[in-house]
């Protein structure tokens, strides 16, 4: 009689003395054994309760064994499976063995070799399923691993971006209010924590590609030639290149860092992108970086008025500036003077989860 506990085993075969007699010689053993007269029906019983043990007949109709020994490994790839086979059949056996049946067993049954097959093909099992957990515990370190790695450079590029910024009194704190400023939209309009995690990192970074381009040129006090000013204008294009390797699993900062300086209207740089060209993310962090820049002393320029900051935005919404994007900042200070924000404190980035494109919720434009 099977105990409570026993392992589920179902035996296939189209002819019902055979399979009782495996199911006697099986639940002699402790299995608990269920019966299946073809292979269509053992199907409907595994799709129900799939065991960790099946035996199956080769030769039965509707669908013999090898056909069903495949739709096993395909949907129950954890299931041991023997086949029964005359020894005739033997080869027809060796066949299944290489299709991924654990073993076979011929007839005449005899029952020390049923035991030493049924408890073989469990081992094999057993072992297999410890290999398959150690693979995935493996594979799982490895990126863990390479994840740390990851962030450890992110870390250090972070560190880059606000020592260049700290060289230059007219940038020092830029990216972390941009962060800041995206952040505060990006709730606005609605955008999801997945995405704004992603827009936070390429925020921070997005001027990262100016380590590229002449300190003469960045600190020049006055108007910059048609020349300094392309030349300025590839930080985009060389920040991008930077990060490419590491920000591969986050495609929105990657496009923050080598976009933010597009417009709607298509003469922005670096690729001249158009309307909805543009992600939606890239426009957000557009308004952030434009309302930060045109607040904070420049070289060429001293700072503009908070009021003419804001009516810049405005003037520049749908040309130069994402209309949603603008009105969402401007419901995210109500009161003009809390603007401009008090630099925040600078935070460790990390990497966040990559986005899955099916699930991403930016909202509509």
């Amino acid at each position: 009689m099977p105990q409570p506990n026993a392992v589920k085993c179902l035996v296939v075969d189209d002819e019902p003395r055979l399979r009782r007699v495996l199911v006697r010689l099986l639940e002699g053993e402790g299995f608990s054994c269920s019966e299946a007269g073809s292979g269509t029906e053992a199907l409907e019983m595994l799709q129900h309760d799939p065991v960790p043990l099946v035996i199956s007949d080769l030769r039965m109709p509707q669908m013999d064994g090898v056909t069903l020994l495949r739709e096993i490994i395909a949907r129950w790839p954890t299931t041991a499976v023997i086949v029964v086979t005359a020894v005739a059949e033997v080869e027809s056996a060796v066949a299944c063995l290489q299709l991924g049946a654990l073993d076979y067993v011929a007839k005449p049954f005899h029952l020390d070799e049923v035991r030493a097959r049924v408890m073989q093909a469990l081992d094999k099992r057993s072992l297999k399923m410890e290999v398959e957990d150690y693979r995935r515990t493996l594979e799982h370190r490895v990126q863990e691993q390479a994840r740390r790695i990851e962030e450890l450079s992110l870390e250090r590029l972070q560190a880059l971006v606000h020592f260049l910024e700290e060289k230059d009194p007219y940038t020092s704190g830029h990216s972390v209010r941009v962060a800041d400023y995206s952040a505060r939209i990006g709730r606005q309009m609605g955008l999801s924590q997945a995405v704004m995690d992603a827009v936070a990192l390429g925020a921070e970074l997005h001027d990262i590609g100016k380590i590229g381009v002449s300190e003469a040129v960045l600190h020049k006090a006055g108007k910059l030639t048609e020349a300094e000013y392309r030349h300025i204008m590839e930080h985009p294009v060389i920040g991008a290149r930077i990060l490419a390797p590491l920000m591969r699993d986050v495609p929105t900062a990657l496009a923050i860092v080598r976009s933010h300086h597009e417009r709607l209207d298509g003469k922005g740089f670096p690729d001249g992108l158009k309307g909805d060209q543009i992600p939606v993310e890239v426009r957000v962090v557009g308004v952030a970086d434009s309302f930060d820049a045109m607040t904070s002393v420049r070289p060429y320029r001293p700072a503009l008025s908070v009021q003419k900051a804001l009516q810049e935005l405005e003037d520049g919404k749908g040309s130069q500036f994402h209309p949603p994007a603008v009105e969402a900042f401007l419901a995210a200070f109500p009161d003009p003077s809390a603007l401009p924000v008090t630099t925040p404190e600078v935070r460790p980035l990390h990497l966040p989860p990559p986005l899955d494109a099916h699930r991403r919720s930016s909202p509509p434009d």
